[in-house]
């Protein structure tokens, strides 16, 4: 786990970010294939599938093409350009490594990254990981679960309660897997002072109910304590998975009134 702000810049910037990760291999797992992502510019989380070690290795790599991403746009290209091509950049590379190694077949990864770029945040998602904002008090979902019982929620075949305890609610219908569609949800929010972002796996959101998580990011609490009740609470209902978050809290820059 690590906390860090954004450095001074030359020139006055509207907000700052601080960030922390924070990522457990839960009570039932003995293998953590999630992979996290935390800097003043970007925050992500991959969970990786495919057995044991094989989804590590593709949530590892989608954490470096993400590196990419972040020194591409920090040397002045698109967030939203990188974020959209980001995800072909992955299946490719998991498509060499399986090409490589014939028991990586089936290997592949979520993602859920938000890029920064001083005053709106860009969204790349993919799979069931997910990203929220509490912004005055209020969770605010800002991604939408790429699984078979969301699709059917979304046909309008199965309630939202159903659906949280449904045993195939896990089942994904789109990742970053070889041969797959690597086509992400797109997407750009408006940054508040006070906000906090939240990415992470759904080792979290499987077991602990939104309601909860507003309550926790509710909290005055730096965010280091707030990710490290986060994973306590996931371990308490169990832990059946792996569980990562990333938390940034958004701050006045050098140049923002409060």
């Amino acid at each position: 786990m690590h906390e860090q702000s954004q450095p001074p810049a030359a020139h006055a910037a509207p907000f700052r970010l601080v960030v922390t990760s924070a990522t457990d291999v839960g009570r039932r797992r003995s293998v953590n294939e999630d992979s996290a992502y935390a800097s003043e510019r970007l925050i992500a989380v991959a969970d990786g599938m495919g057995g044991h070690a094989h989804g590590e290795v593709a949530s590892e790599i989608v954490v470096r093409a993400l590196t990419e991403v972040e020194q591409r746009v920090l040397g002045g290209n698109s967030a939203l350009a990188e974020l959209s091509e980001v995800g072909a950049r992955v299946v490719a590379r998991i498509d060499e490594r399986v090409a490589a190694d014939e028991d990586l077949r089936g290997t592949g990864s979520t993602m859920t990254a938000l890029c920064f770029d001083g005053k709106e945040f860009v969204l790349a998602h993919i799979g069931d990981s997910r990203a929220y904002v509490v912004r005055e008090g209020q969770l605010r979902p800002l991604t939408r679960d790429h699984t078979f019982v969301q699709t059917l929620v979304d046909e309008g075949r199965m309630s939202e309660e159903m659906a949280a305890t449904h045993p195939r609610r896990s089942m994904l219908v789109r990742a970053l897997q070889s041969g797959a569609d690597a086509t992400v949800d797109l997407g750009a929010f408006d940054v508040r002072a006070g906000d906090r972002y939240l990415v992470c796996s759904d080792g979290l959101t499987d077991v602990v109910p939104d309601e909860t998580i507003q309550q926790v990011l509710g909290m005055t609490e730096p965010v280091d304590a707030v990710a490290r009740q986060l994973i306590e609470l996931a371990n308490e209902a169990g832990g059946p998975d792996n569980i990562t978050v990333v938390i940034a809290d958004v701050y006045p820059g050098n140049g923002a009134a409060e």
